[in-house]
Formats: C-alpha cells, sequence, structure tokens
C-alpha cells in the first residue's frame, strides 16, 4: 500500500487515527488485466484496506486498477 499510495515528499502529515491505514501489504484478488495506451498493464483488484484504530471492520474495494508491477503472487 506504501507503494500504491505513496505521498509526495515534502507533504505535511496531520495523523487520523480512525483513518485508513495505507501501509504494509494487503491481500487482494485478481480477476482481470488490461493494457494501458502506453503499453503497462493493469490488474483489475478486488481487496480490503484496514483502518489504523484496529477496528475488525475493512473497506472493501471492488474492481479497482492496480499497475502490474504493484502486484505480486502469494507465497
Amino acid at each position: 500500500m506504501d507503494r500504491l499510495f505513496a505521498r509526495p515528499p515534502g507533504a505535511s502529515r496531520h495523523v487520523i487515527a480512525t483513518g485508513l491505514d495505507l501501509t504494509g501489504e494487503v491481500r487482494g484478488r485478481l480477476h482481470g488485466r488490461f493494457p494501458s495506451v502506453e503499453g503497462d498493464w493493469l490488474g483489475v483488484v478486488n481487496y480490503e484496506i484496514g483502518y489504523a484504530d484496529g477496528r475488525r471492520e475493512k473497506l472493501y474495494l471492488v474492481d479497482q486498477l492496480v499497475p502490474f508491477h504493484m502486484l505480486r503472487k502469494r507465497g
């Protein structure tokens, strides 16, 4: 998530304890792929993002385009 949602260098931080945790890796399900006009591949992925306060509920995202170089097979 850190690379997918990279913050601009020098951007100020305002921590929101109940915000989404956009760090680390998350599991997802790749179910499609498309090439861009520039020749880059994008995966169509469903995945969940947790909240920073540790609550059990997660935000479930459906059909998100993610650059293929950001994806990796589960080990």
